[in-house]
């Protein structure tokens, strides 16, 4: 299926005793861009997020909003250093003995001493946290591909649409060459018989060189080329798949070929015609620009 480069995904979960929140968002982009924002002690996860996503996405920029919470909080111990307690109570009552002083010394005074007591933190399961946000970023991509799935289908059906209406402009335009190629061509040789009456040359060559002049005005190479390419539009986007880039390229060889039809035509009808082409295949243009 065509995917669109713009979506929207986010799943939220309580898993074991940790809140998860993942949201993705995508706007269109030449190639992919993904960039995560979680908290800092998540950090780790990073590569991991993007390296999920680049297996569901192709194009886009992409920012990722990931919120990891433990409702109780970090899990701390707390255990007295006695030895080096008892270090700092001897240190003072020795600074009393030798100064003549008489210091109070309790447990709050000695607290103040950072190495009296011993602050001891979890440490995390890495592997279980990335577990679980990544069931949690699976459900936000799935979601986010729904919705991407959903915009592609009917750009499809928009693109194909259109690339119909530009293949009925073709149809114009070759109805509308052949019998004018034909006039230019007689119109040709009258001239150069008319101007050239009075020299030796055979009218076999003058009706030649009106033949040669006369099909540098037809248009049947170039509309057989643009069946062909439309063919191929058609063939790309029923396929599915990441076909913005093919998809890109297609268009800009259509152009060229309805920019020589352009040059060649000296018939306002066909011109007209190449008008009204130009403008279909730039409403294409600026709706692959959104699919991936």
């Amino acid at each position: 299926m065509v995917m669109s480069m713009t979506g929207y995904g986010r799943s939220i979960m309580h898993i074991d005793d940790s809140d998860i929140t993942v949201e993705i968002r995508s706007v269109n982009n030449r190639f992919a861009d993904i960039s995560v924002k979680m908290p800092r002690s998540l950090s780790y996860c990073e590569d991991k997020v993007k390296t999920e996503l680049l297996k569901r996405v192709n194009r886009g920029k992409i920012d990722v909003f990931i919120s990891y919470q433990k409702p109780q909080g970090e899990q701390v111990e707390i255990e007295p250093n006695i030895s080096a307690a008892r270090g700092y109570y001897e240190a003072l009552r020795k600074i009393d003995s030798e100064l003549g002083t008489h210091t109070e010394i309790n447990a709050n005074m000695l607290a103040r001493f950072s190495d009296v007591f011993v602050v001891t933190r979890e440490v995390p399961d890495e592997e279980k946290v990335w577990s679980d946000i990544r069931q949690v970023l699976t459900a936000a991509a799935d979601n986010f591909n729904s919705m991407r799935a959903a915009e592609g289908a009917k750009m499809a059906e928009d693109v194909l649409d259109k690339i119909a209406n530009v293949e009925e402009l073709v149809g114009k335009v070759e109805a509308a060459s052949e019998p004018r190629v034909e006039a230019y061509r007689n119109k040709l040789y009258n001239k150069l018989l008319d101007v050239l009456s009075n020299t030796d040359i055979d009218e076999k060559r003058i009706l030649e060189e009106a033949a040669i002049y006369a099909d540098r005005t037809a248009v049947d190479e170039e509309t057989v080329r643009l069946r062909s390419h439309i063919g191929q539009f058609r063939d790309i986007v029923r396929a599915g798949g990441p076909v913005g880039r093919k998809l890109d390229f297609l268009v800009q060889e259509i152009n060229r070929e309805i920019n020589t039809i352009g040059s060649k035509a000296s018939d306002l009808e066909i011109t007209g015609y190449v008008v009204d082409l130009k403008s279909e295949v730039e409403k294409i243009r600026e709706q692959i620009q959104n699919i991936e």
